[in-house]
């Protein structure tokens, strides 16, 4: 089967056909860098990460825009409240989702555009609306949409407009509707300004990105995505500038779930915000994103501490697997992608059906370990073939062991835990060298007691955690 992604805007799921052959385009909606990333904002990232190493797997170029919001109230607001410039505000925590990003091995973009870099495109796109009919300048220096005069509206969230409140970006009484939204708000004291023929102000939240997709991805593109909370108003209020002035815009849209805890969403307003930088001294990067890209996309993931930690345990046995056969093989499994990988990738990836596989495959993997005898080359082969297909799924799903990403991917804990574990196993092999297996079986069973697992192999002892 073809790929096949699942588009809110038609509420089905469809074949993907780029409309260039061999390239497709992605726009993602980055972050607004008003605070330290938390989990759930870094599960976007993760999830059309997965997707554009699909579409790389499968032969297109991608070209892949996230960009950066850096000029809104609340960065303003943050501005105050930590003393320092509204531009430092932005940059300290650009840089925090930038080093969050990298920490679960999120690929950069191909561009990463920030809002207050591209005011004259944003400039152009109102002159456009404004020539059209379709936005106004009332003369306070704001600009707005008038939405009664869209052909379509909320198509991308099926409501009514008759049904909607306030757009609540600006004071009504500058308005032909409540509803209208902002495109450009106008200068207060002491606030960050540019100068528009309508009056010097800064941007509104969806005007930015229309006229950022239009610079890197031209008037049409492939896939655009986000969160769901994004659906409306900005999607939909992208939609409705970007089509105003006359550009087909996104084909595709596509929307992940939230991480939500106690059933609310994670956000730092419920104060339940789990920060990146905290939940990375507890389970490696690699274990963070296998949690956060372990469910489908478009499902919810209530975060526990409990599940977080199962989860990096299961990860802990497939790498134990892909460690054994590393050394049966004496060198590091290649990378195959097998047809039932890419069956449940191609259905929307369907990441949840491939964990499944995976198991399958080091389950079979562990068996043939097992019965491996001296001399065995078909059970070599077939160690070899299926530490290849799990590696290469596990490639595809950005938590390749081997990836050099990962190589100094530890919590603070685990050299100390290493260094000790290891000196107790010398101990135990001091033991049994000189025939003490009491001392020997103790000293193991010491470490048994402790959730770690001894595994005795031609190249000498090894140490997982059994929890």
């Amino acid at each position: 089967m073809s790929l096949h992604l699942y588009n809110t805007l038609s509420r089905s799921s469809e074949e993907f056909v780029s409309l260039t052959p061999g390239k497709a385009g992605i726009y993602l909606c980055g972050a607004t860098v008003q605070g330290a990333p938390h989990i759930g904002h870094i599960r976007s990232g993760v999830n059309f990460d997965i997707l554009r190493r699909w579409l790389t797997h499968l032969g297109y170029e991608v070209t892949f825009i996230r960009n950066v919001t850096d000029i809104d109230d609340k960065i303003l607001q943050k501005a105050e409240v930590e003393g320092i410039p509204w531009w430092a505000v932005a940059m300290k925590y650009e840089q925090a989702f930038s080093w969050a990003y990298s920490r679960v091995n999120v690929l950069s973009p191909t561009y990463e555009p920030r809002a207050t870099g591209h005011i004259t495109q944003m400039i152009e796109l109102m002159q456009t609306l404004i020539d059209n009919g379709t936005a106004y300048a009332p003369g306070n220096g704001d600009v707005y949409l008038n939405v009664r005069s869209l052909k379509s509206y909320l198509t991308l969230s099926n409501q009514k407009i008759d049904d909607l409140l306030s757009a609540g970006d600006a004071e009504d009484s500058f308005k032909k509707d409540p509803r209208d939204f902002a495109l450009w708000k106008s200068a207060k004291p002491g606030e960050p300004s540019w100068p528009t023929p309508w009056g010097d102000g800064r941007p509104g939240w969806h005007l930015e990105c229309s006229a950022m997709a239009h610079t890197y991805l031209g008037a049409e593109f492939d896939i655009h995505g986000g969160g769901l909370d994004l659906i409306f108003p900005h999607h939909e209020n992208e939609i409705a500038q970007s089509e105003s002035a006359g550009w087909g815009f996104s084909k595709i849209w596509m929307h992940n779930a939230w991480v939500t805890a106690s059933g609310e969403k994670m956000s730092k307003s419920l104060g339940n915000s789990l920060l990146v930088s905290e939940i990375v001294q507890r389970v490696r990067g690699i274990e963070l994103r296998w949690y956060l890209g372990s469910a489908h996309y478009r499902s919810m993931v209530e975060f526990s501490f409990e599940a977080l930690e199962e989860t990096a345990v299961n990860f802990r046995r497939i790498e134990g697997f892909l460690a054994r056969a590393t050394e049966i093989l004496n060198e590091e499994p290649g990378l195959l992608v097998s047809l039932d990988f890419t069956a449940a990738m191609n259905d929307d990836l369907a990441v949840p059906t491939a964990l499944a596989g995976i198991s399958e495959l080091v389950r079979d993997g562990n068996t043939a370990l097992s019965s491996l005898t001296f001399g065995d080359e078909a059970g070599q082969k077939e160690i070899a073939r299926i530490a290849a297909e799990v590696r290469g799924a596990l490639a595809i799903l950005g938590c390749d062991p081997f990836d050099p990403t990962f190589a100094m991917d530890k919590p603070a804990a685990t050299d100390a835990m290493d260094g000790l574990v290891k000196l107790a196993l010398a101990q135990r092999e001091s033991a049994r060298a000189r025939k003490d297996f009491a001392t020997a079986d103790a000293i193991r069973d010491q470490i048994l007691e402790l959730g770690i697992l001894i595994e005795d192999t031609p190249a000498g002892s090894r140490w997982t955690l059994a929890r």
